[in-house]
């Protein structure tokens, strides 16, 4: 068995077309069987009909000059100034490469010595050499680990840096909410946020090292080998440089849109996952278990195949990277060296053979070293390629944010209501005044551009309650969307107090992570309500009793909870009830006290006994109260009444005490 393996081994090039041959027979026989299980648990339609195949345009990614000039301006935002820590660290890993080829430098002269001594048997010498070979060790281990570090630590800073300039353009204003309601051309901004930006910052820190280290590496051989062998050697090498360098930077073009595509499929799976949680009780409810696994495993049966592409075609890639890039570096390398020795009266061939020998191996180990670095150079490009993906996936959310900062939104079919006399996104105006609320001439138009209402008029002063009705989709929340300017005014004047002083309650309240007190006080911190001055625990106390939940103080056993009374933290989504949740968010509005209040269906689950109160401490704490609800005992509250009918009519009028039956 042993003779028949090494006479096997003893044959590279018959292993090698064996080992081919066994690929491709695996590659062929795992195709058939993915058809086959595909067939089985997917069918064709519901592949298309589980998840739509259209996808917005995705962002070209190839390294050319449009690359070149996106990482720059990532890499402004990474890297602030030439006085800033970031740069710092460039400048160390920098001198740490530095340092490091000096070391590669020194062995391989050591190492020659070393190796000289022991083939002349001249201990004393082998002795001192190798004393002074391991003395200067943990010097070289230092600087490998320095290295490492700081590699490392620029990579956290670009990140922090990005992270926190894109963080500033996201939620900045409402850009988070109109992202993802009235612009389409990111589907998946967390994935784009958190990995895609990882990633980036992860390949970049990595190319700078994987590129710095052999372009310093080729400039101190090429000078060496110059200086001893003559330009000939060098120019071969660095001919077939550029040649090998050529060649796999076209052939790798396609990985930079696998790179694109990759992440935007394993967002989407992570997306579905995240409808899962979200709206687990909803599907519970539907027992849709079965069709929401169907979705799942469409959408990840995508990502695998994708994935499996990605292998295939880098495996083949990854054979002509080592045979262009490593090995036939080397052979090149190999007949470079030995131009000067074959040549007669060359000066390396002075002295006698032993002479002759040291030289040539001390230049053949340059040489070896030179190919080495022209080779990660050129597979470096396989690096470059796929940072061009993860540039143009961090760009793409960039320029994005910048448009939607400046008011501009791109969306399906709203291009089709720019030629309408209505008006444009963002034409209209917005006026900021106190104690008014007034709509002038303000047409209600969804972001896919359906056309709700085409003039409303109205004006509501401070003190005039006004109750808003009519049928589901005639306009209701799309009023409420644009005096809050979630949604752009097409043309018009909206007036309207300042943002602070006009507070929305949704019918599904908002939870936020924390403890009992930032639940009433949010979106303010408890050193946000201690500046205020204006509200302690004992007055947020009384804003619970006004809601009849001061009994929460005193609950213990909540779940994951730490803390007593206020600072109890628990998931207070799950903890409290529909209900409570709803009296949560009108002491929240008690606490913020503003002019107006926007309620939006949010006692559809309290009784109607705390419902009264509420809605009479609200008139008592003069706030004017906008409120959407068809309950008939909310009447009583409200002196004024804005219908809409569902066709593009509305009615704004006074409440009579005779009043039947309206809002239906």
């Amino acid at each position: 068995m042993a003779p028949a393996l090494s006479k096997f081994a003893s044959k590279p090039t018959l292993a090698g077309v064996c080992a081919l041959t066994a690929l491709i027979w695996i590659l062929k026989k795992r195709g058939k069987k993915q058809i086959v299980k595909c067939r089985n648990v997917w069918p064709a339609n519901d592949i298309q009909y589980v998840i739509k195949e259209e996808k917005p345009k995705n962002p070209k990614a190839y390294v050319n000059a449009r690359f070149f000039r996106q990482l720059r301006q990532l890499l402004k935002i990474g890297i602030p100034s030439i006085v800033s820590a970031e740069f710092g660290f460039v400048l160390l890993i920098a001198v740490s490469l530095i340092t490091r080829s000096a070391c590669d430098l020194w062995m391989i002269n050591i190492g020659t010595l070393i190796e000289s001594s022991i083939v002349n048997m001249d201990v004393p010498v082998f002795k001192g050499r190798l004393l002074k070979f391991v003395t200067l060790l943990p010097l070289i281990s230092v600087v490998n680990n320095v290295l490492k570090y700081g590699i490392f630590e620029m990579k956290l800073r670009l990140r922090t840096n990005i992270t926190r300039n894109l963080m500033d353009q996201y939620l900045k204003g409402f850009t988070y909410y109109k992202m993802s309601n009235l612009d389409s051309r990111i589907a998946n901004p967390d994935q784009l946020l958190t990995t895609d930006v990882d990633k980036f910052c992860e390949s970049c820190t990595d190319l700078y090292s994987n590129v710095a280290k052999p372009l310093l590496d080729i400039v101190i051989y090429v000078y060496r080998l110059t200086t001893n062998l003559g330009g000939q050697t060098p120019v071969i090498m660095l001919s077939y440089l550029v040649f090998a360098g050529m060649v796999l930077t076209h052939l790798r073009k396609p990985i930079g849109q696998m790179t694109v595509k990759e992440q935007r499929l394993e967002g989407e799976y992570r997306h579905i996952n995240s409808r899962l949680i979200t709206n687990s009780e909803e599907i519970a409810f539907y027992q849709g278990n079965n069709r929401e696994k169907l979705t799942l495993l469409t959408s990840f049966h995508k990502l695998v195949t994708h994935l499996r592409k990605c292998l295939e075609f880098k495996t083949l890639i990854g054979i002509i990277d080592n045979f262009v890039g490593k090995y036939t570096a080397t052979i090149v390398g190999f007949y470079a060296v030995s131009i000067p020795f074959f040549q007669k009266n060359h000066p390396v061939l002075s002295g006698t053979a032993d002479h002759r020998f040291k030289n040539y191996y001390t230049y053949g180990r340059m040489l070896v070293k030179l190919a080495e670095a022209i080779g990660r150079l050129v597979l470096a490009g396989r690096e470059l390629t796929k940072l061009a993906g993860f540039t143009a996936r961090v760009t793409e959310i960039k320029d994005v944010l910048d448009d939607l900062n400046a008011g501009k939104y791109e969306r399906t079919m709203i291009s089709d209501f720019k030629d309408e006399p209505i008006g444009n996104p963002g034409e209209g105006k917005i006026v900021t005044k106190d104690n008014v609320i007034r709509f002038d001439r303000v047409p209600l138009i969804t972001p896919n551009g359906d056309i709700l209402i085409r003039e409303l008029s109205f004006e509501v002063k401070s003190g005039m309650n006004v109750l808003v009705c009519g049928p589901n989709g005639c306009g209701k929340s799309s009023l409420f969307r644009i005096l809050g300017e979630l949604w752009p005014v097409w043309s018009g004047t909206v007036t309207k107090p300042p943002r602070g002083k006009l507070f929305y309650i949704p019918q599904r309240p908002y939870m936020t992570l924390g403890t009992l007190r930032d639940q009433v006080i949010y979106p303010h911190t408890k050193e946000e309500m201690m500046r205020r001055g204006k509200m302690t625990d004992n007055d947020l106390k009384k804003l619970l009793d006004l809601v009849q939940l001061s009994h929460l103080l005193e609950r213990e056993n909540f779940a994951n909870s730490e803390g007593q009374g206020w600072d109890v933290v628990a998931d207070w989504m799950d903890v409290l009830s529909g209900g409570e949740k709803q009296r949560i968010a009108m002491a929240r509005l008690f606490y913020h006290q503003p002019q107006f209040a926007i309620l939006d269906e949010c006692t559809s689950a309290v009784s109607v006994d705390v419902e009264d109160s509420m809605y009479s401490y609200c008139r008592q704490a003069n706030i004017t109260l906008f409120t959407v609800s068809h309950r008939r005992s909310l009447w009583k509250h409200h002196e004024y009444y804005l219908q809409m009918d569902g066709r593009g009519n509305y009615e704004f009028k006074a409440i009579e005490p005779d009043t039947e039956e309206f809002g239906s």
